[in-house]
């Protein structure tokens, strides 16, 4: 299994893999210690290769690392936050 390259931009907010055929996010918004996961995006031509799992699994990582109190408004995130 190759390893997947995710970026963290902090000053965007967001985790970015970026990929000749589309860039993949997943984006946040900060509020206090507290952390909103709003949105996934993977191009439909790169789903089901596990994308969206290593963006998310990193941004969750990271929140916990800095302590922050996770949240989604994502239901992707959501669905990954309840397990």
């Amino acid at each position: 299994m190759t390893m997947i390259d995710v970026q963290h931009e902090p000053e965007k907010q967001r985790f970015v893999i970026y990929h000749e055929q589309g860039d993949c996010l997943l984006e946040y918004r900060l509020e206090g210690q507290s952390i909103d996961f709003t949105s996934t995006y993977i191009p439909f031509r790169l789903r089901g290769q596990g994308l969206a799992e290593a963006l998310v699994d990193t941004g969750l990582a990271w929140a916990q690392a800095q302590g922050y109190e996770q949240h989604a408004s994502c239901w992707y995130v959501a669905k990954r936050l309840a397990r």
